[in-house]
């Protein structure tokens, strides 16, 4: 492991009033602040204005429209009145989107203006340029630039570039520059509290401000910190896969929303929220990253989990199922599909209760129609649409019935009005029809949401065919669905999964084939697998290669977590090649503690007492098991001491300090201030099991200042030297 060097390369640090360096940033950060405070009262006025006169001009218009329905002429006129009315709104609300964005904007710059400035100088000898850079861009009035977005071409020259001569792209062309300085703030509002200048952008003295804080119970943005490394992934060139491989504590997560936040900035006229879906490990995660975003200016993405996926696509039954598959099963099913043509018995009628709608001689019959173009997704989509109509038809035809009738003339006024918002009072027969229509639609919506989800076609059966099995599992029912059906996101751009290394590579084929038009970006450790069956990083590669064409990939190798003695424990359980590349920044701290009991009263007695002394720490403490039986034993061996211990698999969100009990799979992504590793002993991690290798490892290095492991018997050989 290196050493840690993460100061070395500061060049000046200014806290002082009477630095002129100081004096004079501080009066450039009042100015900006106050310019920022006048821009938000005049954008809120804006705003207010704008909104009355559209209100004020709506009234005026509509009074003015004689609604005059008495002929086709006078018809169009009435409606070529209400366009315009229309019109004119659109209008005023495209102003206020303007106004609005800018005011969002404002406002988050008034937390902290900007956090960085950097120098620079485009010919020789004139003198450089100074841009401050901020969570946002924004200009004055007069189109001068108060701050720089962090995501603009030009803040790369902080991020990612030495003093001196270097260059940055701009709408494909690079432009070549002197980087003169650059400088870092510590900004709250309007006060300065320091400023740093350093000559390169890694490791650097606010980096290490910024990892001296406490932990907080949610991830925050790391903005003003991206390390070289990191920008290297943030701004990478937008490929159809992405491989993200970082070491524990690296910052995965937060490069992965750092992401996502400069791709909505470079596709910000093109790209919404809704079009870029974000995979988690759990809910809890979800929860512990949700504000990062919203807190740069950006929506957050859609973001679930796989079960929520799995339930969103499959039955649910099958989206419940754990059963493990190999991807190979699922590249049968793409040679098999090629042969493909329905049989009479690969249909199934479709009834609500005892009431056919679509019979099996019908749904054959479109088959039939269809025969010469191939079975697959073209004729799915074509069959699918017939079948609507046919149903469409048959309700049109229970409609018309006297039984419908009936049961209409024998409903009370309330459940007339639950029905249908008013009495059934029908004028005529007519009428009367449309009614029973309207009842007969909402009833059978069932019906028609199985015909559009494609019920009517008994997929098993077609498996178990094509593939000479006697059943399939679950993914193999979904993936050969997709390729019979087309069932797929065709308007997802971009799909981030993180933890990667959780997921097995047939997971990962379905996502890539639903999906099918997005990008993927996939981050995770290899070394933080802690189930069997998972995808090794070579079969992410072969899947995403397969199924995209091609997959870069990216290293991160710096703890930003974990101190150096944390780093160390954790490095030590990797090959002795990858050990060599990590480094950790963060300070020293306390060594971490090995203690073995021999016997059963010693252990709970040592384990009471860490849990005692973890309730008064100052921080969050986890005490991470591997299973749900091993928290069930150690509540056990804790009795009473284990009573006030949050759970956290009934908890909803992370506590903020405090002991806690936690399951390494909810772990998972997450830090802590303390972890006490409960019982690090040979049974619990035994040497020759892979997978256990990945669960200490994954254990440590959730810490961030302590760690105390406890053995009960015999300590793995695992951690010894």
């Amino acid at each position: 492991m290196q050493e840690n060097t993460a100061a070395e390369d500061a060049q000046a640090f200014g806290t002082s009033p009477d630095d002129p360096v100081f004096v004079t940033e501080q009066a450039h950060l009042s100015e900006v602040y106050a310019e920022l405070e006048k821009m938000r009262g005049e954008l809120v006025r804006k705003m207010e204005a704008t909104s009355a006169a559209a209100a004020r001009d709506k009234l005026d218009l509509l009074s003015e429209i004689s609604n005059d329905f008495t002929s086709d002429t006078e018809t169009s006129e009435t409606y070529a009145s209400y366009g315009a009315v229309n019109s004119v709104i659109d209008s005023y609300n495209a102003q206020q989107e303007v106004t609005a964005d800018k005011l969002a904007r404002c406002r988050l710059l008034l937390r902290q203006p900007y956090f960085a400035k950097v120098a620079l100088q485009f010919k020789p000898g004139q003198p450089p340029k100074e841009l401050y850079i901020g969570a946002a861009g924004i200009s004055d009035d007069n189109y001068k630039r108060l701050v720089v977005d962090w995501r603009s071409p030009v803040a790369e020259t902080y991020y990612n570039q030495s003093n001196g001569a270097t260059s940055y792209v701009a709408n494909g062309r690079t432009i070549h520059v002197d980087l003169a300085c650059r400088r870092q703030f510590d900004i709250e509002a309007d006060t300065l509290h320091a400023y740093f200048d350093t000559t390169v952008a890694i490791q650097d003295a606010l980096l290490l401000e910024s990892l001296s804080h406490q932990r907080t119970a949610q991830m925050k943005a790391i903005t003003a910190t991206i390390q070289r490394e990191q920008n290297e992934v943030v701004r990478h060139e937008d490929v159809p896969a992405l491989l993200v491989a970082g070491i524990a504590g690296s910052g995965k997560t937060s490069v992965l929303l750092q992401r996502i936040a400069y791709l909505f900035y470079q596709n910000r006229t093109e790209l919404d929220p809704s079009e870029v879906f974000l995979i988690t490990p759990n809910p809890i995660f979800r929860t512990y990253i949700e504000n990062v975003l919203p807190d740069m200016g950006e929506r957050n993405p859609e973001t679930l989990t796989w079960a929520e996926f799995a339930s969103r696509v499959m039955p649910l039954d099958k989206a419940a199922e754990k059963k493990s598959v190999p991807v190979d099963a699922l590249w049968r099913i793409d040679e098999a599909i090629a042969n493909l043509e329905f049989e009479d018995d690969d249909f199934r009628e479709l009834h609500h209760g005892n009431v056919k709608l679509l019979g099996i001689n019908q749904i054959r019959k479109v088959n039939a129609k269809y025969r010469n173009v191939p079975a697959g997704p073209h004729r799915a989509t074509l069959m699918r649409e017939d079948l609507e109509d046919a149903l469409e038809a048959r309700v049109k035809q229970l409609a018309s019935g006297s039984a419908v009738l009936e049961e209409l003339e024998g409903m009370t006024l309330n459940e007339q009005l639950s029905q249908f918002g008013e009495p059934y009072a029908p004028v005529d027969e007519k009428e009367a029809r449309d009614f029973a229509l309207r009842l007969l639609q909402d009833r059978y919506q069932g019906a028609f949401r199985a015909v559009r989800d494609d019920a009517w076609l008994r997929i098993d059966r077609i498996g178990m065919r094509l593939l000479g099995e006697k059943s399939l599992s679950a993914l193999e029912w979904l993936y050969l669905k997709m390729a019979i059906t087309g069932l797929s996101d065709a308007y997802a751009k971009y799909v981030m999964i993180d933890e990667v290394q959780d997921y097995s590579a047939a997971q990962l084929a379905v996502l890539a084939r639903f999906f099918r038009r997005a990008h993927f970006m996939l981050l995770g450790d290899e070394n933080q697998a802690i189930n069997p069956n998972t995808a090794s990083f070579a079969e992410v590669r072969e899947v995403f290669t397969r199924l995209r064409g091609g997959i870069s990939t990216c290293s991160l190798l710096t703890s930003y977590r974990s101190s150096p003695e944390i780093t160390e424990i954790f490095a030590g359980l990797l090959p002795a090649e990858q050990r060599a590349k990590i480094s950790s920044v963060q300070r020293a701290s306390e060594p971490v503690r090995v203690d073995c009991y021999g016997n059963d009263d010693e252990y709970a007695a040592a384990l009471r007492e860490a849990v005692a002394h973890a309730k008064e720490n100052d921080g969050l403490t986890a005490i991470v098991v591997p299973w749900k039986h091993e928290a069930k034993r150690l509540r056990g061996f804790l009795g009473d001491a284990a009573d006030d211990l949050v759970d956290m698999e009934t908890a909803a969100e992370l506590p903020t300090n405090g002991a806690m009990i936690i399951t390494l799979q909810l772990a998972k992504g997450l830090e802590f201030d303390h972890v006490i590793v409960p019982d690090a002993s040979a049974r619990v991690f035994p040497a020759d099991d892979r997978v256990a290798k990945n669960r200490l490892y994954t254990t440590v290095s959730r810490a961030t200042r302590s760690v105390q492991i406890l053995c009960r018997g015999e300590l793995t050989p695992l951690l010894k030297k």
